[in-house]
C-alpha cells in the first residue's frame, strides 16, 4: 500500500504575520482574504501591515465575510468571487467555522491555503477537513481534504487578547484527543502513522497539566508568554498533528460523542462551547472505563480551569427520561464505531451520575 501523509506547517509568535510575504510569496502575489468580523477586527489591519513591510509584497485583493455558518453554500459563493478577483491563494483568519469556510473554498478553487487562527479553540488551523452545516445550523457533513493548509500563522499576541473562553474550551478539545484516542487504539496493533500519532497525543496532555493554569491566567491580562504559547501549540499544533496522522476511528472516542448526545438538548449548544462538553465527556469516559481515580485527577484539574464538570453547571437535567435520546445518541454516534468494547445506555447514564457525585 502506498499513501502520503501531509503536515501543515506554521510560524507561532507576537510577530508571526512577519513571515507571511517569505512563505506565501513562492505561491502568487494575490490573495483572498476570509474571515469572521471580529476576528478580521483583531488581525487583518496587523497582517496588512506586516505584508507592506516586505519586498513584492503578496497584495490582499479582496476581503470576504464568511458568515454565521460554513456551508458549502457559502464555499460555493465565495469560490464563485475568487475566480472574478483573480486570487493566487486563499487566507483565512478566524476561528474554527471561517477556517473551515477558507479551506473549504480553496479546494474548490484548487487553490493553496493558509490559516491565521484569532482563537486556540480549536485545531482547524492544521487539520485536513472541514466541518460542514446545513443552512439551517445542523451538521451537514466532514469535507476531508487530500492536504491541510500549506501554513499556518499563530500569532500569539492576537491570541492572548482574545476572550478567555475560547482557550479554555481548546483545551477541554486537546485533553479530549489524549483520552480518546488511547482509549480507541486499545488493544489494536497500529501502523506507523497511527502509533506515531497515539503517541503525539500524549502532547495534548502533558503539556496542559504544567502550562493550562498559567496560560489562563496569561490570556486574562493579554500576554503572550511561554505559558500561553505552550497551551496553544497543543491545542492548535498537536491536536492538529495526531488528526493528521491516525486512522479516522482513533480521533475521538465517547467524549465527542457525549457532546453530540447532550447538543440535541433545547439550548444546550448556545450555553455551553464544545470543547468545555468534551472535557465533560473525558470525565464519563473514565468512569465508563471503570478509572475512578484518574476521574477525580481530571475533575479537580477542570474545576482549576474553571470548566463546568456537571450537567447541572452545564444547566441540563440528570433525570434519565430528558436524557433518553442523548443517551441513545451518545452510544450509536459514529466516534463509538471503534472502541475496545460494547459500551451501553446504562453504562454511560451511570456514569453521567457518577460525575454529578464525583469529589475532585
Amino acid at each position: 500500500m502506498t499513501y502520503s501523509v501531509n503536515f501543515a506547517n506554521y510560524t507561532i509568535g507576537k510577530e508571526a504575520y512577519k513571515n507571511v510575504n517569505e512563505v506565501c510569496r513562492q505561491y502568487g502575489t494575490k490573495a483572498l482574504l476570509i474571515g469572521g468580523k471580529l476576528a478580521l477586527e483583531a488581525g487583518k489591519e496587523k497582517l496588512l501591515q506586516a505584508l507592506a513591510e516586505g519586498e513584492n509584497p503578496v497584495t490582499i485583493v479582496d476581503t470576504v465575510l464568511f458568515g454565521e455558518d460554513c456551508t458549502y453554500a457559502g464555499m460555493e459563493k465565495i469560490a464563485a468571487h475568487v475566480k472574478k478577483c483573480g486570487a493566487d491563494m486563499i487566507f483565512g483568519m478566524g476561528g474554527g467555522k471561517a477556517l473551515d469556510t477558507a479551506k473549504g473554498t480553496a479546494e474548490k478553487c484548487a487553490l493553496p491555503v493558509f490559516t491565521f487562527p484569532t482563537i486556540a479553540a480549536t485545531c482547524a488551523a492544521t487539520t485536513a477537513l472541514s466541518v460542514v452545516y446545513k443552512e439551517d445550523g445542523n451538521f451537514d457533513s466532514f469535507y476531508f481534504f487530500e492536504k491541510p493548509a500549506r501554513h499556518s500563522f499563530i500569532d500569539t499576541q492576537i491570541i492572548a487578547e482574545a476572550p478567555e473562553k475560547y482557550l479554555r474550551a481548546g483545551m477541554g478539545d486537546t485533553l479530549g484527543k489524549y483520552f480518546e484516542c488511547h482509549f480507541a487504539a486499545r488493544g489494536d496493533r497500529l501502523e506507523h502513522s497511527s502509533a506515531l500519532g497515539r503517541e503525539i497525543s500524549n502532547m495534548c496532555y502533558f503539556p496542559l497539566l504544567e502550562y493550562a493554569e498559567a496560560a489562563l491566567e496569561e490570556c486574562r491580562h493579554k500576554k503572550a508568554g511561554k505559558a500561553l504559547e505552550q497551551a496553544v501549540l497543543a491545542n492548535i499544533v498537536s491536536t492538529g498533528l495526531v488528526s493528521l496522522l491516525v486512522l479516522d476511528q482513533y480521533n475521538c472516542a465517547v467524549a465527542h460523542s457525549v457532546y453530540y448526545g447532550l447538543v440535541l438538548l433545547d439550548g444546550f449548544e448556545e450555553e455551553n462551547l464544545h470543547g468545555d462538553v468534551v472535557a465533560y465527556g473525558v470525565l464519563v469516559q473514565l468512569l465508563v472505563d471503570g478509572e475512578e481515580e484518574k476521574a477525580k485527577e481530571m475533575k479537580t484539574f477542570l474545576k482549576n480551569l474553571k470548566i463546568r464538570t456537571t450537567l447541572k453547571e452545564m444547566g441540563a437535567s440528570v433525570k434519565r427520561e430528558t436524557l433518553r435520546e442523548v443517551l441513545h445518541e451518545i452510544v450509536t454516534g459514529p466516534d463509538m464505531e471503534h472502541i475496545p468494547y460494547e459500551i451501553t445506555e446504562d453504562m454511560v447514564y451511570d456514569a453521567m451520575v457518577k460525575v454529578e457525585e464525583l469529589v475532585g
